[in-house]
């Protein structure tokens, strides 16, 4: 699976997911399917906007993502 893949294209997928869901139109419900399809389009942001801020590697076939969750600092 390693041969032609290339983890920046992945990486650069999930950045289009997480612009994605942010353009993404709310159906015509209301009440509680409103509120849990938000609640699922915040998750969904949220996870693909991890992914693509990874800084990813690959080495030996084994892909490992770097992804810093300190809040920025003050400096």
């Amino acid at each position: 699976m390693a041969d032609g893949f290339n983890p920046q294209e992945m990486i650069d997928r999930f950045r289009e997911r997480a612009e994605a869901v942010q353009k993404r139109n709310l159906p015509a419900v209301g009440g509680e399917e409103r509120r849990l399809f938000i609640e699922q389009a915040e998750r969904d942001f949220m996870d693909f906007s991890i992914i693509a801020d990874a800084s990813p590697t690959m080495e030996d076939g084994v892909l490992t993502l770097a992804i810093d969750l300190r809040p920025p600092s003050d400096s």
